[in-house]
């Protein structure tokens, strides 16, 4: 046997200690993006609450400081300082500088926990650019501190500390997480929801950046208070008068589950799910469980109590349809995907769940036939105005098939490649922008269709007025994956849709017209990440050997303000729309996949989506007056 030309044992790289998590944070936090460095905090977070749900602390603080670090505290028993024979190291060392180190691999220290794959802490640790730990037990406080996973001198002891608890400040490694800045809203939010999952338990965020008062949450109704916050938040109506609720329902023997459920009068579902207080953002088995048990319940109502009409199909996502659901799981031995932990992979939980909830909701529903008969009532709603829709969206399909031409409208231009991983299509505002487009595109893997001005407003449309409009028939034959149920991004014949419009007002208005559309009509495209939209800059600013770009009036400034001794550029001008700009200069700044930007259109919750374009765009003026003076921007800062 023989070794491959230059490629050797001396070629081999064996990691050590926590230089994988350094060389590949992507793995263990799930990148390195506001998402990853936010998660550095649930993870110390939900190691003080795996104390406070095995009934060993009370309290949880967090602090965002001015420098961006961040403490995490709790009164709970403080991690371990003996010697760990095996290491002859500090446990609370062995805890923080080694991967898969802790006392949650077994049953004696834990019944229930978040984090069990020990990495947690370390990982943290390993990304920081200084971490200190203190911890408070044995009347004696312990001192630790790091720098990117080392240590920097041994732990130091001082007697007399009173209480117990760990006490660990960190500030993450601007190597790692270059320009990234902690959000405290996102903090808070994320402190708050723990609040509502765990009765009892005390949790207060302070942040000394903008120096704003101190918060504190703590509810001793668990998921009931958590169900009725959501409600007023979101400004839902109930289809009945209180939500089905189940509290600490035994599950598989050592598990539990607890359930706060209410239909309310919003076009689409929302569940939020959780394992030992743990965020599931995609799920799971409990949560499948969960969805097939709401479902067969009031289907087996409807059933023994003949109430569907004639001739008409209840499917399950029309039970569904308004649901609000909120389901907390404990398990003393969850399996999660990852260890960012978004997905519960335990197969065992899904049948004890969907029974437990299936028996429990229809005992429920037979007790409380006043709640029962408003929820069948929304149920044979939905299941009417979805026939309803199906019956537009195939009256549209043939009359599409009855044209004389392609199906294909005849303002595409289509790209000469049929693979749809690497195409997109650009849904163009004006033929003169369309234009433009056209001649400063890849012919090969870019399409364009041209929209003529603003489109119909789809928050405001019926289903059948969609139908009938052209230029969103357009859209729909254009992307060939349907609309409303019928939306399948599986058979979207581009690999990205991006909206191009206008940098100014009118543009960004074209474009929410657009977003409104996708987010009623084909909100499975958003889901698959498939929709973007492009970001044509505003300025050209022509400064001495150099051009650059300013997206807007902010972008602008930055640009200005970054010049050496206040140096002024030669022009400066302002794009009146992309119809003035040349094709070259449209490729090299927007379409160009090695120069451009893109923003992907993103939603963690469809109802939300639904419920914010419904505020901004619908018919009802105060809903939207309510959202203007709450989150527009200053007046004088528009775009106008």
């Amino acid at each position: 046997m023989t070794n491959a030309p230059g490629y050797s044992a001396k070629d081999i790289t064996v990691l050590e200690g926590l230089d994988p998590v350094r060389k590949r944070p992507g793995m263990y936090i799930g990148g390195v993006d506001a998402d990853g460095l936010h998660h550095l905090v649930w993870e110390l977070v939900d190691n003080a609450v795996d104390e406070a749900m095995n009934g060993h602390a009370s309290k949880i603080g967090v602090t965002l400081h001015a420098d961006g670090s961040v403490t995490v505290e709790d009164n709970g028993r403080g991690i371990p300082v003996d010697l760990h024979r095996p290491t002859k190291k500090p446990a609370l060392e062995v805890i923080l500088t080694t991967l898969h180190a802790g006392g949650k691999f077994d049953r004696g220290s834990y019944h229930a926990a978040g984090g069990l794959h020990g990495v947690g802490a370390s990982v943290v640790n390993a990304l920081s650019q200084s971490l200190t730990a203190v911890v408070r037990r044995n009347r004696t406080e312990y001192r630790m501190s790091f720098a990117r996973g080392k240590r920097l001198r041994p732990m130091r002891e001082r007697p007399g500390a009173t209480g117990t608890g760990t006490t660990i400040r960190f500030l993450p490694d601007h190597e790692i997480f270059p320009a990234r800045k902690f959000s405290a809203d996102r903090i808070a939010d994320r402190l708050e929801e723990t609040s509502y999952l765990h009765r009892g338990l005390e949790l207060r965020f302070r942040n000394e950046a903008d120096g704003s008062r101190p918060r504190k949450w703590k509810h001793e109704r668990g998921l009931r208070d958590y169900f009725d916050a959501l409600v007023a938040r979101k400004k839902l109506t109930l289809a009945h008068e209180a939500p089905f609720e189940i509290e600490n329902h035994p599950l598989n023997g050592e598990g539990r589950l607890e359930l706060a459920l209410g239909w309310t009068e919003a076009p689409r579902e929302e569940f939020r799910s959780f394992v030992n207080g743990i965020p599931t953002g995609s799920g799971g088995s409990h949560e499948a469980g969960l969805r097939e048990g709401v479902a067969k319940a009031v289907r087996n109502y409807l059933e023994t109590h003949s109430l569907t009409p004639r001739g008409l199909t209840i499917a399950a996502d029309d039970v569904r349809e308004g649901v609000l659901a909120l389901l907390s799981a404990f398990l003393p031995n969850p399996q999660f995907q990852g260890q960012t932990k978004d997905r519960l992979n335990n197969p065992e939980v899904r049948a004890p769940v969907e029974n437990a909830i299936r028996l429990g909701l229809e005992r429920w529903l037979n007790q409380s036939p006043t709640a029962a008969e408003r929820i069948c009532s929304r149920v044979v709603l939905a299941a009417r105005a979805r026939e309803a829709s199906r019956a537009a969206s195939v009256a549209v399909t043939r009359k599409a098939e009855t044209r004389k031409k392609s199906v294909l409208p005849g303002k595409l231009s289509d790209c000469a490649s049929r693979r749809s991983d690497e195409t997109e299509i650009f849904i163009v505002e004006g033929d003169s922008a369309g234009g433009s487009a056209k001649q400063g595109r890849d012919r090969m893997r870019q399409a364009v269709l041209p929209l003529r001005g603003k489109i119909l407003n789809a928050a405001q449309a019926s289903p059948a007025k969609v139908a009938e409009n052209a230029e969103l028939r357009d859209i729909s034959l254009a992307l060939g994956c349907g609309a409303g149920e019928d939306c399948d991004p599986e058979k979207l014949r581009y690999g990205r849709v991006v909206l191009l419009a206008d940098a100014d007002a009118d543009g960004h208005h074209i474009t929410t017209l657009l977003l409104a559309y996708f987010v009623k009509f084909m909100p499975a495209l958003i889901e698959a990440r498939r929709i973007f939209v492009a970001q044509p800059p505003l300025y050209r600013l022509e400064f001495s050997g150099e051009t650059r770009w300013a997206a807007d009036e902010a972008d602008k400034e930055r640009i200005l303000g970054e010049r050496k001794n206040g140096a002024r550029p030669k022009a400066i001008t302002r794009f009146k729309g992309l119809g003035e700009m040349q094709p070259s200069v449209l490729w090299d700044t927007t379409l160009n996949p090695a120069t451009r930007q893109l923003l992907r259109v993103e939603m963690d919750s469809a109802l939300r989506a639904t419920n914010f374009i419904t505020a901004l765009m619908g018919k009802d003026p105060a809903a939207r007056r309510d959202l203007i003076q709450t989150g527009a921007p200053d007046p004088e800062a528009l775009d106008l």
